[in-house]
């Protein structure tokens, strides 16, 4: 959701302060505390290499669309902490060597939508929205919405707004093209509808940064994820009107998506799901976490730290002791060190495989980079 023009309560993770007194998972692991909720494991899809695309009108019964399985329902955004949504949300996609095709089914009683506009601010609507990050860096992301009269808002951002991130709402994904189909009426409150369903067509083109067109192959992992915004509304002289609380203010609409973020934000890039693109039979690819996201989870573990760390003191803390955190650690059977260099006000975050001196990174804006060992390894 594009919030950034209501309210930014993020801005450098403002939000961290929140975590620690949340419920928690009683299925994460000990070591991730007081964060557990941000590090429940994502979603996975392997989708499917195919070579006929599907026709982009909205049906998304295709037979083109039946060589690959839907999604699981989408939960509340913020994972076991709430009770499973009451309308139903799933999707599906497929992939060729110039797109990535995606389809959703919204099931909803009452289809509505007003936002006429090419990047209108779709989400006052109820909309269909899909975030996706290519290079899993954190950064450089792009945001896509759709409501049931086909509206798109697409959006670039250089990085999430908890970062004073900027939404480029000039930038437009090229050749994108999406179709909406209806099953029922749209803003009929006198009918009961089924839903909608909608298809899109992504081109790998419009995704890319610079010249070079980067075309996913058999293997290639991006992040990925899709919400559902659904207000509560009621029919008011025939009309679907949002319902309002006391002192006048719309109701918070309700946030359904596919890989839970566990925190009311889909602007934590690091939660998004995993979208592995294969060429192969999908029925017998099973999809593995790879090592190096592994790694990764502990470069958040002390980027989570460090935010909230910098909220209560001012600064950001020097040593990695300051959050009970050891140097070194087992990730599998590799042993890993865990690194940092910080001053009051920046940090960057090491973690080197010690078998191959893999390392990666992270810094105060959450970017994650892959870099040769600090020299004081």
């Amino acid at each position: 959701m594009y919030k950034k023009l209501i309210t930014n309560l993020f801005t450098g993770l403002g939000a961290i302060a929140l975590f620690s007194v949340l419920p928690k998972n009683g299925n994460a692991q000990q070591e991730f505390k007081p964060f557990e909720n941000l590090f429940t494991a994502p979603k996975s899809y392997v989708v499917t290499h195919t070579n006929t695309p599907p026709v982009i009108d909205g049906d998304v019964n295709d037979a083109v669309w039946q060589q690959t399985p839907w999604t699981d329902d989408f939960r509340d955004i913020e994972g076991d902490l709430k009770p499973n949504p009451p309308l139903r949300t799933k999707v599906k996609m497929l992939w060729d060597d110039s797109c990535l095709y995606i389809a959703a089914q919204i099931y909803d009683p009452a289809v509505w939508a007003t936002l006429k506009h090419h990047d209108d601010i779709i989400y006052r609507d109820n909309d269909f929205e899909v975030f996706i990050d290519p290079n899993k860096t954190g950064h450089q992301y792009f945001e896509i919405e759709c409501n049931a009269l086909n509206t798109i808002f697409d959006l670039f951002l250089n990085k999430p707004y908890r970062n004073n991130g900027n939404a480029m709402i000039g930038w437009n994904a090229e050749g994108l093209r999406s179709a909406v189909k209806i099953q029922g009426t749209l803003n009929n409150p006198s009918d009961t509808d089924q839903g909608w369903t909608m298809e899109m067509v992504v081109p790998f083109k419009s995704i890319s940064l610079g010249d070079n067109v980067q075309i996913p192959h058999d293997g290639t992992l991006w992040r990925i994820n899709f919400s559902r915004v659904e207000w509560d509304t009621k029919v008011v002289d025939g009309k679907y009107i949002k319902l309002k609380d006391s002192t006048g203010r719309n109701l918070k609409e309700h946030n359904w998506v596919w890989s839970p973020q566990g925190v009311i934000n889909m602007h934590f890039p690091e939660r998004w799901g995993y979208l592995q693109f294969s060429k192969g039979n999908t029925n017998n690819t099973v999809f593995t976490l790879p090592y190096s996201e592994q790694q990764k989870r502990y470069l958040w573990l002390l980027y989570y730290h460090q935010k909230q760390w910098q909220q209560e003191h001012g600064t950001y803390a020097t040593s990695i002791k300051k959050f009970g955190l050891k140097s070194k650690m087992n990730i599998g059977d590799k042993i890993n060190i865990l690194q940092m260099e910080a001053t009051a006000h920046q940090f960057v975050a090491f973690i080197t495989d010690k078998t191959d001196n893999t390392t990666w990174s992270i810094n105060q804006e959450g970017l994650i980079g892959k870099i040769k060992s600090p020299s004081n390894e």
